[in-house]
Formats: C-alpha cells, sequence, structure tokens
C-alpha cells in the first residue's frame, strides 16, 4: 500500500502539483513509518517488505526495477556529500542494511542484513558485513529469483 501511496504522489509531484505530494508523503510515514519522499526516483516492481516499515530513502536515490528492500532500510546520503546512492535493476537488500554516500549497487547484486556499503558494489556480488565487503561473485544463472513466492 505505501508503494502505492508514493507512486501516486511522484506522479502529482512530476506534474508539480504543490502541497499533495508531501502531504501523501507525511500520510506514509504516519501508518507505515516509512519514508518515501516523492522526488526519489523508483523503479517498476520495487517490494518494499512488511510495507516498508523502517525504511529511509533520501530524496535524491534512484532505484532500479525489481528491487527487494527488506524492512529497516536505510538508502541515504553521508555528510560533506551531495551525491546518493544508485541502486540498480534487480538488487535483493537484506533486513537493516545501510547504504550510504555516493555509491552503486550493480544489477543483481544482493546485500545482506545489516551490512553497511559505503563503497561500490559490483554486478552480480554478494556484499555482507559492516563495512560491506563482496564475499561472493554469482553467475547469472545462479542468480535466485527473490520475487517467486
Amino acid at each position: 500500500m505505501p508503494i502505492h501511496i508514493y507512486r501516486l504522489a511522484r506522479w502529482l509531484y512530476v506534474r508539480k502539483v504543490p502541497l499533495v505530494p508531501m502531504l501523501l508523503k507525511a500520510l506514509n510515514r504516519v501508518l507505515w513509518g516509512v519514508v518515501l519522499p516523492p522526488s526519489a526516483e523508483l523503479g517498476r516492481g520495487v517490494l518494499l517488505g512488511y510495507q516498508g516499515l523502517g525504511v529511509v530513502i533520501h530524496k535524491q536515490a534512484r532505484i532500479g526495477e525489481r528491487v527487494a528492500i527488506g524492512t529497516g532500510v536505510t538508502i541515504g546520503g553521508r555528510a560533506g556529500r551531495i551525491e546518493v546512492p544508485i541502486i540498480e535493476d534487480h538488487v535483493m537488500i537484506g533486513s537493516g542494511a545501510k547504504i550510504m554516500g555516493p555509491v552503486r549497487v550493480g544489477r543483481y547484486a544482493s546485500i545482506g542484513a545489516n551490512a553497511v556499503v559505503l563503497t561500490d558494489i559490483p554486478a552480480y556480488a554478494v556484499a555482507v558485513g559492516v563495512p560491506a565487503r563482496v564475499v561472493r561473485i554469482n553467475r547469472p544463472e545462479d542468480i535466485p529469483d527473490y520475487f517467486d513466492f
């Protein structure tokens, strides 16, 4: 449900409708505890675990298509840096993960639960830990479908 409210807010934001997108953002925050600003770009098929409970997304973040985002995830900036994360298509982000600063998470990458990503993660990689480090590069045929349930 919060993703639908975000989509409406985004649609209004792109058409420069005043005030209503921010009210819808506040509604999402109050009802589901998710911060989804209408200025953030979320691709088609983004999945928020448990309606995005505790998810915080920076207002300038870009998130690709079919990205699975667990609860308590933060996708935001870092002090002293203007750039924010770019999440490419088909990424899985585990619960509690933090993706901070000017980083790019490649296609089909997996970020482990509670990982803190401060550097770029290549495509097909599995990153875990604090700070996150790549522990494996998957073959394309080994990638699970996180939407097959």
